[in-house]
């Protein structure tokens, strides 16, 4: 069996439903950890009785050492500090063999066992940015991402882990400084530092806005197909990291950072069935708690009604960029040249 854990809060919450359906869509057999890091969330999560998945409260999770240094930093700085620590309690408490940390923003399209499976004899697993060049920022945010890393319970696998978790107690911040910057650029020299890291090779695992310019997608029976533009490998899409994904006010999404080109194909084969898991996920939560939104509810669309070309391009479309309305990939998308726009 696979064991994985998350964190998330709220805001979070049809994002995280979205992606623990994901699993049960593609994992034979696998049981998911949830840090239901604010009391409505664990409310609700524990009302859904997900068959393969155990709710963990904050107030049961959080020990000593964190308490003491959660006033000094944000929300979110404050999950990314815990992320480490969330492994090493689910490892300990369960007396897990193994278990792998992942975000609550991602989406699997297919079996990640064959991403843990990769590991062979060593102990710790962690997955590269792999940016497409344009966007490498290996320097400030690390070459690594926190978002899918397999621990085992070994005396080399703790080792590691317990030099992370004592890493982000001692500083984790939202910021670039002395080479550091939140949980994740500590990742920078783990190879050499340890000897018992391996990097994921399987470019289906970890793809992202920042890394994605390198692929084409397309869908064949039903399974998201790759192909890496400059040596023509062909690969199954494990998991799409949606960093950055925000429901606009007015039934609109914003797909990632507009910094992110994300061309109309990564839009209808990646992004559509997130939108689509992520509904489901709402109607689901909305069947043991219609009280709150499940999701943030961004305002970040303004920038387009100020230029009248933009909103009468994304009125028409649908979509403008990076912001898409929901309507246009529910249904498709239309042509510019439909308008003659180009």
């Amino acid at each position: 069996m696979l064991k994985f854990c998350t964190l998330f809060n709220t805001t979070y919450l049809s994002r995280g439903i979205a992606m623990y359906n994901s699993l049960e869509q593609h994992c034979e057999d696998f049981h998911l950890y949830i840090f239901a890091f604010d009391d409505y969330c664990f409310d609700v999560l524990t009302k859904m009785a997900l068959k393969n998945a155990s709710i963990i409260s904050l107030f049961t999770f959080e020990n000593d050492r964190l308490l003491a240094i959660k006033a000094g930093r944000t929300a979110g700085e404050y999950c990314w500090t815990c992320a480490s620590s969330t492994i090493k309690y689910c490892i300990e408490k369960y007396a897990l063999d193994h278990c792998t940390y992942i975000d609550a923003d991602l989406l699997f399209f297919s079996d990640p066992a064959c991403l843990i499976n990769e590991m062979g004899e060593k102990s710790v697993l962690i997955t590269e940015h792999r940016y497409t060049p344009r966007y490498d920022q290996s320097s400030t945010s690390g070459i690594y991402c926190v978002q899918f890393m397999t621990f085992k319970n070994t005396k080399a696998g703790m080792e590691v882990l317990n030099w992370w978790v004592d890493a982000c107690i001692e500083w984790c911040f939202n910021r670039f400084e002395d080479n550091k910057f939140g949980d994740q650029k500590y990742l920078d020299d783990w190879t050499t530092r340890f000897d018992t890291v391996h990097v994921l090779k399987n470019i289906g695992g970890g793809v992202a806005p920042w890394n994605v310019q390198q692929y084409e997608f397309a869908t064949q029976d039903k399974q998201v197909k790759g192909k890496e533009l400059d040596t023509q490998a062909s690969f199954e899409l494990v998991f799409y990291h949606f960093h950055d994904f925000q429901y606009i006010k007015g039934d609109a999404y914003r797909l990632s950072s507009p910094g992110y080109y994300l061309d109309r194909k990564v839009a209808r084969h990646i992004y559509k069935p997130y939108t689509k898991a992520l509904s489901v996920a709402e109607a689901e939560i909305y069947q043991v708690n219609a009280e709150k939104t499940a999701h943030e509810l961004s305002e970040d669309n303004i920038w387009i009604k100020l230029n009248t070309r933009k909103y009468v391009l994304f009125t028409l479309l649908g979509y403008y960029k990076n912001f898409h309305s929901k309507r246009s990939l529910e249904y498709g998308f239309l042509s510019m040249r439909t308008f003659r726009f180009n």
